[in-house]
């Protein structure tokens, strides 16, 4: 159950981000620089994440976070470039292409992740299978230009 619980969640996660971008592409249009867009897509999601957290009531103390790698703070700053570069490119390529191209360098890189095991991840196997999940994407890609 909680296999699927976890599937659903991402999926929901998924269908949030396909209409982030042209939400965020509304943003850019009428303040007529993505970066812009992104700068306030990014402030609403800090308060949305920081209110969560008050009504939780469950901060962790600096101390426990002091000893993580320097490259565990970069998330927010990769994601301010995936939400950058959705507001600038949906426009120009639309919602379909942008997710499919979104899909297929998160499995490309996903790929190398699991292969590796970075980031403290378990190692998965690069099978026949998940290249061809990955090559799929991709003929989706191409496609969704047709």
């Amino acid at each position: 159950m909680t296999y699927w619980l976890a599937i659903g969640a991402i999926a929901l996660g998924g269908a949030g981000i396909a209409l982030q971008a042209p939400i965020n592409a509304q943003l850019a249009r009428a303040s007529g620089d993505p970066v812009v867009a992104a700068a306030i897509s990014f402030g609403v999601g800090f308060v949305v994440l920081c209110s969560i957290v008050a009504v939780r009531g469950t901060v962790p103390g600096w101390s426990a976070m002091g000893g993580l790698p320097w490259w565990a703070w970069c998330g927010g700053a990769l994601g301010a470039v995936y939400v950058w570069a959705a507001a600038w490119s949906v426009d120009r390529i639309g919602v379909v292409t942008l997710v499919a191209a979104l899909v297929f360098g998160q499995l490309l890189t996903a790929l190398l992740l699991d292969a590796i095991g970075a980031f403290g991840m378990a190692m998965r196997e690069v099978s026949p299978t998940r290249i061809a999940a990955v090559v799929l994407v991709g003929a989706g890609l191409l496609l969704s230009r047709l």
